[in-house]
């Protein structure tokens, strides 16, 4: 496939249009992002610490996708703390063996819900997550104000991650990600973590990881024992639009504990 020059700087070798969507995604953000009523200092001073994390997509970075916290204007985010880690550079057998930002590898474009998967780099990426996870609530943050999100891939780790860790977190909030294991990992997944609430958005539109892929999670979930709630967004491709930030500060706000 043919990159887009508007985003991405040409390479050698040609690059799938989940980077390419993931730039534009980027773009669109940030020109919608300018919060109009940040809240003061005081409006939030009976909020206690909470943590998220945001998990990127293929190709992408961490600091690319700090525009999202702009969405989170409400009050109860002021004592917030973001974190938008970068994954590693590694060879994606999609991109033709190309080197990029890449969490574990990805086999074929577009992901389908028979997909195959790199479990082993799923787990290893997980592992890096839940040091990410214990480090904030060794800085003093509750489990229950924890959440994980994460677009494409970096929505498919969000959900291996909140699967796999063994204590009930705030949430996981997965945009256009998909199930990256076989369901012989529902063996796995510890008591405490069929307690964390996951949200599932998806474009139905999406070309690049198929909805049929997206529609795959919550039987998944349902089979693991775990609650999911399910937002398709029609016209919607392989992006993420105002609508699903504006829903997902709502339902994070939900969930939020306070200091009392």
């Amino acid at each position: 496939m043919k990159s887009s020059s508007r985003y991405l700087i040409p390479l050698a070798k040609p690059i799938t249009v989940v980077a390419v969507t993931l730039g534009s995604t980027i773009f669109f953000i940030l020109l919608l992002s300018q919060p109009k009523n940040p809240p003061s200092p005081s409006q939030g001073s009976m909020m206690a610490r909470s943590f998220v994390l945001w998990l990127h997509g293929l190709g992408d970075s961490g600091p690319a996708n700090e525009p999202i916290k702009g969405f989170f204007t409400s009050p109860q985010f002021t004592n917030t703390v973001w974190s938008f880690p970068s994954a590693p550079s590694n060879p994606v057998t999609c991109n033709n063996g190309l080197v990029m930002p890449s969490w574990f590898d990805l086999h074929e474009i577009p992901v389908t819900a028979a997909s195959p998967n790199d479990e082993n780099g799923v787990l290893k990426a997980v592992g890096h997550v839940h040091k990410m996870i214990d480090k904030e609530i060794a800085a003093g943050t509750n489990p229950d104000n924890i959440f994980v999100c994460g677009f494409s891939q970096g929505g498919a780790l969000t959900l291996a991650s909140v699967l796999l860790y063994p204590r009930t977190l705030g949430g996981g909030a997965v945009h256009s990600g998909w199930v990256p294991f076989n369901s012989s990992i529902i063996e796995q997944i510890p008591p405490d973590a069929k307690k964390t609430p996951i949200l599932w958005s998806h474009g139905i539109v999406d070309r690049t990881v198929l909805f049929e892929a997206g529609q795959a999670g919550p039987p998944f979930l349902e089979q693991a024992g775990l609650s999911c709630e399910f937002k398709a967004y029609p016209g919607l491709g392989h992006s993420i639009n105002a609508e699903e930030l504006r829903y997902l500060e709502s339902w994070i706000g939900a969930r939020l504990r306070s200091s009392s």
